[in-house]
């Protein structure tokens, strides 16, 4: 049976953070469930949370995650343009997958040499077009930007190039839905306004019942169907895009659990590393920036970053890094991964000034390394042994460090530049310390993830008009 051909659909938003990617993941599983053969696509992502692709490249984590609900290895045509903050005001610019260079907002923003990173985007898409039947499609930030309407890449301009279908996402928790909703539609051109097909309403708290007259007015107003409300979840798991629910995510010490604290990097990268130790109820993990709170943790894990010599330099300011050496010579064992591992050695070095100014740190000298940042960039998914297993995971950092072992112990303290080395099992078995008879919450990450995918697509089947997409997306 062949497939029917859908038009490509993208869903935008009214703001950063109004929750794109959690509903595009959602009808990426959607489409697989009813026997298509969708493809994620994000022309341009800004994050510091990515991931590498089964070839060695580097793409955004929430594009990983859409595949994965799709059920497909992530590819690099699914998010040709990364962008990377760094410290000090410049930008690490990633295109299909390997890193072009820094550059400033202003740099990166001027209409010169725009169309390069435009025709790269177009090209990324028609390839997955040619192979995957629907596109799933995601904007960035506020879809009514205009000062930037000349040079943007992955809203309106590329749903144009696309001829794709446009829904309207909006985040009624934060308040000014209707505002919101109206501004980002009338802010349109005439051509652009005839694209939106739809608003999705997220983020709901209480009885939508009592949302139905505002309901009919937010569609009286906007011209526009209303295709869903959806309830606020927070039973279900999906990997995030950014850091910004990080600040949330603050608990106090609980008895009868491993309290992990997870030190809050200013330029904190690759979060997710910790989402199966975050799961698992035989841990208590939570972020800080609090030196009691790493004192009383039982495991103390230093994560990834973007710019490791200036949050170090932040460390010892905020008199952190002391806190972890009391918590380290007290026993507690110490984790540290990517730019983390960089910081638990003797120094880290910048001579060429990779990351910014600050050309050399001493490190908190808790593992026999020595860390150079270097302008190429490493990327590859990898193998390493720990307890006689088998485990994997994958590697993106700047820098090479004297010791190539992948994983570095001496006493309590651990580091290895390898993300993913927390979603192994018999990596956090070991790290229960005997808790729960050493065995997980679950039996293996890929089915826990598996289940979450099928529990949103549910969810969002239940409160979204699916039909409607349907008849919106399918040619006549």
């Amino acid at each position: 049976m062949i497939e029917k051909k859908l038009n490509p659909l993208m869903l935008v938003g009214t703001g950063s953070d109004v929750g794109k990617s959690v509903l595009a993941t959602a009808l990426c599983r959607i489409f697989q469930q009813d026997g298509y053969s969708p493809a994620p696509f994000k022309a341009q992502n800004m994050a510091l949370n990515s991931y590498v692709t089964p070839d060695g490249k580097e793409i955004g984590r929430a594009q990983a995650v859409q595949a994965e609900a799709c059920k497909l290895p992530p590819h690099t045509d699914m998010n040709p343009l990364l962008l990377k903050p760094n410290s000090e005001h410049t930008t690490q610019v990633v295109l299909n997958g390997k890193p072009i260079g820094n550059r400033s907002a202003y740099a990166y923003f001027r209409k010169e040499g725009r169309e390069e990173l435009r025709t790269a985007v177009h090209e990324a898409f028609d390839r997955l077009s040619a192979r995957f039947n629907p596109i799933v499609m995601e904007g960035a930030g506020s879809v009514s930007e205009i000062n930037l309407r000349e040079s943007d890449l992955v809203n309106m301009p590329m749903a144009r190039y696309a001829d794709a279908d446009v829904l309207l996402v909006a985040d009624i928790d934060r308040g000014g839905v209707f505002a919101s909703c109206y501004g980002s539609i009338a802010l349109q051109t005439e051509e652009d306004r005839k694209r939106i097909k739809g608003i999705i309403v997220n983020k709901f708290r209480g009885d939508i019942k009592l949302f139905e007259d505002g309901r009919k007015i937010l569609e009286d107003l906007c011209k526009v169907p209303v295709l869903g409300v959806v309830p606020m979840f927070n039973d279900i798991v999906i990997d995030a895009e950014d850091s910004v629910q990080l600040e949330y995510k603050h608990h106090n010490a609980l008895q009868g659990k491993i309290n992990v604290a997870v030190v809050l990097l200013r330029h904190i990268s690759n979060f997710t590393d910790f989402s199966a130790m975050e799961q698992d109820e035989r841990f208590n993990l939570f972020y800080t920036t609090n030196a009691e709170d790493i004192e009383d943790a039982d495991i103390v894990v230093l994560p990834g970053t973007k710019s490791t010599a200036n949050d170090l330099y932040w460390l010892r300011r905020q008199g952190l890094a002391n806190a972890i050496l009391r918590a380290h010579r007290a026993g507690k064992k110490v984790i540290g991964i990517c730019g983390g591992f960089q910081m638990l050695g003797q120094s880290v070095n910048d001579p060429d000034g990779i990351e910014g100014s600050i050309k050399s740190m001493p490190g908190l000298a808790l593992l026999p390394i020595d860390t150079t940042l270097t302008s190429d960039k490493i990327t590859q998914q990898v193998e390493f042994e720990f307890g006689g297993h088998i485990c994997k995971g994958y590697e993106i950092h700047q820098g090479r460090s004297t010791n190539s072992q992948k994983v570095v112990n001496i006493g309590n303290c651990w580091g290895t530049y390898i993300h993913g080395f927390l979603d192994n099992e018999v990596v956090i078995n070991f790290f229960a310390d005997g808790k729960g008879d050493n065995k997980s919450s679950w039996t293996s990450l890929e089915d826990y993830k598996e289940e979450q995918y099928e529990r949103l697509a549910n969810h969002i089947r239940k409160h979204v008009d699916i039909p409607q997409i349907y008849r919106i997306i399918t040619h006549k």
